[in-house]
């Protein structure tokens, strides 16, 4: 308790009360807001990441959409040509064309053998 001077001993007293309490008090409320703030961007990364997850599988979507899209409008004479054109000089893919060759005109020559059919 407080000397008795001209104010009330008992004020005094609840004044310091109120201090001491407020400064003990100021830990537990310091590590409480920690943890909320803690938690809060905790969820808000959370959150994010699924957000990114959504538009990285909608871009994805988009993109095999468009590519779908192309190679449904493609001109099939300009591919084949554009194919023949990469394959050309290509000793592989000229032997894999003349056995092609080969094997059609075996088959022009006996339609009816199931051995050559593909």
């Amino acid at each position: 308790m407080a000397d008795n001077t001209w104010m009330n001993s008992q004020i005094t007293d609840a004044v310091t009360q109120t201090n001491v309490k407020v400064l003990g008090d100021a830990p537990a409320e310091s590590m409480g807001m920690l943890y909320q703030m803690m938690a809060q961007s905790t969820g808000m990364s959370m959150q994010n990441m699924v957000a990114n997850q959504q538009h990285k599988n909608s871009i994805d979507s988009a993109v095999v959409t468009g590519a779908v899209s192309l190679l449904y409008t493609l001109d099939v004479a300009a591919e084949g040509k554009a194919t023949q054109e990469i394959l050309s000089g290509n000793p592989v893919a000229e032997t894999m064309a003349s056995l092609k060759g080969v094997l059609a005109s075996f088959k022009e020559s006996s339609p009816n053998s199931p051995r050559f059919n593909t």
